[in-house]
């Protein structure tokens, strides 16, 4: 009897060690932890916290997958990461990976992160700039004159005829409300983060015309190299799951990610500032088209209209493949 009340006891403790082992990835152990490296366009932030969530709670371990963060400046060089093999995912914006792709670059763009156009043109409410035709001579300050905030400018202009040669276009910075709030410059091109930020210091009554009502160009998205989606479609999925997962969690606790970012992000300490910022993020994350087929999914029409956009503004020099290039099949199959 004790013999066989021992043999039981055995049973179940290594039935429970190896439940906890392969809790939501059957067949696999912990000793299996595939790395999975994540190169972004920024260091940890705050509005990030979907991807904390995901660390903190263990949705990429579930997946069997061992989180790297890869800190950068700018898509550009998260998705250079990505090309040099330096990382596996690239957090970066549209306009880098079809300039990439103009010179060669074999890329498979695999998730809508954030759907929505965040950026703006901002100007004081003295300067009586309130449609894109009023921009028309006037000095616009840009973070860099490579940055989504200079490309997106172009856009709004390009919307009722104006080139960049109509205005006169100044690089100042991330901080380029400064400029605006001293007289320096008579818009900044900006985003609805840069916005809020720069309304906390005292920026007050502004007119704000956004890029999203003229062609809604998602801000973030994530690549892989064309041969990552090609042969390890079960990794892709695998990553996009876990990271998706924290995505809805964030949608649905802002509070609790506002918290969360607090440990992890660089410039997290203010749980009140996350929580705002992270508002703004979920309403970016949102489209009518994940509504309609989950989060992550791409509109093809929205970005042929980038493509074609481009193109005459003379950003691209040649066309892109678009639906080659961008593909929901992995969305699809989370």
């Amino acid at each position: 009897m004790t013999s066989r009340g021992v043999t039981r006891r055995r049973f179940l403790g290594t039935a429970a060690a190896l439940a906890g082992v392969t809790a939501g990835w059957p067949g696999r152990g912990l000793a299996a932890l595939e790395k999975v490296r994540m190169a972004c366009w920024s260091q940890p932030v705050s509005e990030q916290a979907n991807v904390y969530a995901a660390q903190e709670f263990g949705w990429f371990k579930e997946q069997g997958l061992d989180f790297e963060f890869v800190p950068g400046a700018g898509g550009g060089e998260a998705l250079k990461h990505v090309l040099a093999g330096n990382a596996d995912f690239a957090f970066t914006n549209v306009e880098p990976i079809l300039f990439g792709v103009e010179q060669g670059a074999q890329v498979q763009v695999v998730y809508n992160i954030y759907p929505k156009n965040v950026f703006n043109v901002v100007s004081l409410k003295s300067k009586s700039i309130t449609r894109p035709q009023d921009l028309r001579g006037k000095r616009i300050g840009v973070y860099s004159m490579a940055s989504g905030t200079r490309h997106n400018l172009l856009v709004i202009l390009h919307s009722v005829g104006l080139k960049e040669s109509d205005v006169e276009v100044v690089a100042t910075g991330v901080l380029n409300f400064g400029p605006l709030m001293e007289g320096r410059v008579d818009a900044s091109a900006a985003t609805d983060t840069g916005l809020w930020a720069a309304q906390q210091k005292g920026l007050g009554e502004v007119n704000v015309i956004w890029a999203r009502d003229y062609l809604d160009i998602p801000t973030d998205v994530f690549a892989v190299r064309a041969e990552t989606g090609q042969k390890r479609p079960d990794f892709v999925k695998r990553f996009l799951r876990a990271y998706r997962k924290g995505s809805q969690w964030m949608l649905d606790n802002p509070e609790k990610a506002a918290e969360v970012a607090v440990k992890y992000a660089t410039d997290g300490q203010d749980v009140r500032r996350n929580l705002e910022i992270i508002k703004l993020r979920n309403a970016s994350t949102v489209s009518e088209g994940t509504k309609r087929h989950g989060l992550g999914w791409f509109d093809l029409e929205v970005l042929k209209r980038v493509e074609k956009t481009y193109l005459e503004l003379g950003l691209l020099k040649k066309r892109v493949d678009v639906e080659s290039l961008f593909t929901n099949r992995f969305v699809q199959e989370l």
